[in-house]
């Protein structure tokens, strides 16, 4: 613990790593004030007595947990950074199976600042479109709550929202270039917590047990231990580069490793998957006189059923296979280490190679994958043992693994600036390995 408190004062003796801190905490902030500011045309008053009345067990649900609550509360930010995630997981699909995305892919810097810009403006274009479909749905789910014409306000909508996307996510890109971490999954991970302390709070008063409360604290470390193991898990493969002499110097010959993490997909699986399981009871809520679309839909709004969970967990490891795939590319990393000088020992370059690191990948993506679709289904599970739904959405999915990616990234960060000024990190037993981007 002395270590730990060392460790924070040595933050905080840095000057560049105060200032970035305190940087990044200032734009949080803004972000969660403007959360909270209605869009124009919304009666606020009328917005809260008739959300209290909804049900959230949908995609719309999912899409306000990620904004920490502005989507249900018409905030400017109510579509907050997800177009950009959006647009940026279009953008990396494509570069998966478009040559011309492919080619930017390899290009380096100028390659890696057409893509930003590309998918700045598809940002744009989706967010409008967000907009218009976020403005139909106020008007027809809470239509107490909108006092303007429909047409007014579905303009000033389309125009506030997509103005406030932009400038959340200028506040990522300022986070990333002036502050610590990444700002993007910096914004999603504050309004994700952001929705903790009043959970927390609404179990303890439920429970009125402490010592009960007590010990769904500690399986809840228990399960965020375990998330952070298999986080930071990789499978090293030793990797043996030729020795060659340049003048008087001599170059490789030393052996290193190539690191293929366990969880390679991230949280991405969880997402894909729940996307897919909502869009059913999302649309059963615009046939409200269908029998059929009703019996659907309820069927795929019980979140806690065993049909469900077991469907949920086999999409989990289908698109954790899937997104593996477009993510991590063996032949790609061959034709880099063949070009370098470097073999793994008792393989031969080039194809053997690239077969071998995917075998090697498909193998460690198995657990990988039961593990994300066992995380995933952890918070049904809690609820159907008496834990409230809000506070049992922090004991796993999506909730849970950005906010530890997200933490251990920021850490990785903090930690490098420690050590390049020669203050201990904050492991002894070794580096913190975060994450890059969400």
């Amino acid at each position: 613990m002395s270590s730990f408190t060392e460790t924070l004062r040595n933050i905080f003796k840095i000057e560049e790593l105060r200032q970035r801190i305190l940087y990044t905490l200032g734009i949080l902030v803004v972000y969660r004030i403007g959360a909270h500011i209605t869009l124009p045309g919304v009666d606020a008053a009328r917005l809260v007595d008739e959300v209290s009345g909804q049900s959230t067990g949908d995609l719309f649900g999912m899409f306000d947990l990620f904004v920490g609550g502005a989507f249900s509360q018409a905030g400017v930010f109510a579509l907050g950074i997800m177009p950009y995630i959006t647009a940026s997981i279009i953008i990396q699909l494509m570069g998966a199976v478009v040559p011309y995305f492919q080619k930017l892919q390899r290009e380096g810097e100028e390659g890696r600042r057409k893509i930003i810009q590309m998918t700045r403006y598809g940002t744009v274009l989706i967010t409008a479109m967000q907009s218009i479909g976020y403005a139909v749905y106020l008007r027809s789910r809470f239509p107490g709550a909108v006092i303007v014409s429909p047409g007014l306000f579905t303009f000033t909508t389309m125009v506030v929202l997509t103005a406030g996307t932009i400038f959340v996510m200028w506040l990522g890109e300022r986070i990333t270039d002036r502050g610590i971490g990444n700002g993007i999954s910096l914004l999603i991970m504050v309004g994700i917590v952001a929705r903790l302390p009043v959970n927390l709070y609404n179990e303890l008063v439920t429970r009125a047990n402490l010592i009960i409360f007590l010990a769904e604290l500690a399986i809840l470390v228990l399960i965020v231990a375990a998330v952070v193991l298999v986080t930071q898990g990789t499978r090293r493969i030793p990797v043996q580069y030729a020795r060659r002499v340049v003048g008087r110097k001599v170059y490789g010959g030393a052996t290193q490793y190539l690191p293929l993490r366990v969880n390679a997909a991230g949280v991405m699986p969880i997402i894909f998957a729940q996307s897919i399981m909502f869009i059913p009871s999302t649309i059963a809520t615009f046939f409200p006189t269908s029998e059929a679309m009703q019996a659907v839909g309820a069927w795929f709004s019980d979140h806690t059923g065993v049909g469900y969970s077991i469907v949920f967990a086999l999409l989990i490891v289908f698109f954790t296979y899937f997104y593996t795939a477009i993510a991590v590319n063996p032949r790609d990393m061959a034709d880099t280490m063949k070009r370098q000088g470097g073999f793994i020992p008792g393989i031969r370059p080039g194809k053997q190679t690239a077969d071998f690191i995917e075998n090697i990948l498909t193998k460690i993506t198995l657990p990988g994958s039961i593990f994300l679709a066992l995380v995933a289904i952890i918070p049904a599970v809690a609820v159907r043992v008496g834990i409230t739904p809000g506070f049992a959405q922090f004991y796993g999915g999506t909730s849970l693994l950005i906010i530890v990616g997200v933490a251990l990234d920021t850490l990785r960060q903090i930690e490098s600036h420690l050590l390049m000024r020669h203050y201990e990190g904050f492991s002894r037993a070794g580096r913190i390995r975060g994450r890059t981007g969400f």
